[in-house]
């Protein structure tokens, strides 16, 4: 089948672009031909290519820091025009999208009604899509905190032919407005881990967020110092860090998780790239992606590797020198043939 994958992929993020080549390429994998349907917005990339370059907002990136961030969006759209991509289209106007016989939204907030510039956008809910079925794998409403969902959304899910989700506030949200439960799959980060090689440094724990709270960062730095290894934060500027990745492309992101001693983030990939590498792994709540680390780590029986300023601060240092457990690497295993199990089944229109 010409299969068609409707998600966010031209951000610059770093688990954006993963999720959306991860799932692609699975699908592909599975004998179809498989694109992402590339919508184009001139609104959506100012907004995302200010924010690139002005990611700590209200703090003002440095003239330097600029230019390195100017590298890494180089990078990113390199690595965009290597995606398997369909003709372009407008955002707004989907019924100039490339027919398909089946299209999948997701990964990633394709249904964030909050999201800043891609929420309430009505492609991501299956409107003008040229495709006779339409099925979600692992959406999810990120920290949409609403308990209900509006009716002209509410219709547009009902219409949906297979409904998937990847964590258990979008699992409430869908449940609460079908009347039926959708299945819980694995981002495809996890289901379908990218095949990086690891970057051979001097040992380094990755830091991996912005605006990360100050309890959080001392207890990183007191444990790395405590062990001889430096701090590396990658994409985002952390002035406590030992150093600065700024200019880090998604395959950079990638090998330098790969390579690292330990992960430090507040972030739902941060997390992913940790766990399918195998990595010790400590997380620290932030407000726009609790929700996303919440339900994670509980969905992967990982809660241990999440912290809070009134634990132990000794609890950062344990987490960075721990391996994953037997018990979440079976978890992620288990969830993975699910996960497996299901694409299968929609993309053989059993779902």
């Amino acid at each position: 089948m010409r299969v068609g994958v409707l998600t966010f992929h031209r951000c610059i993020n770093y688990g954006s672009y993963w999720q959306a080549r991860c799932l692609v390429e699975a699908i592909a994998a599975r004998g179809h031909d498989a694109v992402l349907l590339d919508h184009q917005s001139c609104e959506v990339t100012s907004r995302e290519w200010r924010y690139a370059f002005q990611p700590l907002t209200p703090q003002r990136s440095s003239r330097a820091d600029v230019a390195q961030y100017g590298r890494k969006l180089r990078k990113f759209v390199q690595a965009f025009e290597t995606l398997p991509l369909s003709a372009p289209f407008d955002l707004d106007a989907p019924e100039a999208m490339p027919p398909v016989d089946l299209a999948v939204i997701g990964s990633d907030e394709v249904l964030n009604l909050s999201h800043p510039w891609y929420g309430g956008k009505p492609v991501f809910w299956g409107e003008g899509i040229a495709a006779p079925r339409v099925v979600t794998y692992a959406a999810s409403f990120g920290n949409y905190a609403a308990d209900f969902v509006e009716p002209q959304w509410a219709e547009r899910l009902r219409d949906l032919d297979a409904i998937s989700v990847r964590d258990d506030n979008s699992f409430g949200l869908v449940e609460g407005t079908t009347g039926a439960e959708p299945a819980m799959v694995l981002d495809p980060v996890l289901l379908n881990p990218p095949k990086v090689e690891a970057v051979h440094e001097a040992p380094y724990i990755l830091v991996y967020g912005h605006h990360i709270p100050d309890w959080f960062a001392a207890r990183v730095q007191d444990a790395a110092r405590a062990r001889g290894l430096r701090t590396l934060s990658v994409g985002y500027r952390n002035d406590w860090a030992d150093e600065q990745r700024l200019d880090a492309g998604p395959q950079d992101f990638a090998a330098l998780v790969a390579g690292a001693e330990a992960v430090a983030t507040t972030y739902f990939h941060g997390c992913c790239f940790a766990l399918v590498n195998g990595k010790p792994l400590v997380c620290a709540p932030s407000d726009y992606r609790w929700t996303k680390v919440r339900d994670l780590t509980a969905l992967l029986g990982a809660e241990r590797h999440l912290t809070f300023e009134d634990r132990d601060p000794a609890d950062v240092g344990a987490l960075l020198a721990e391996p994953v457990s037997e018990a979440v690497r079976a978890r992620i295993a288990e969830l993975r043939a699910q996960s497996e199990d299901w694409l299968d089944a929609a993309l053989a229109g059993r779902a």
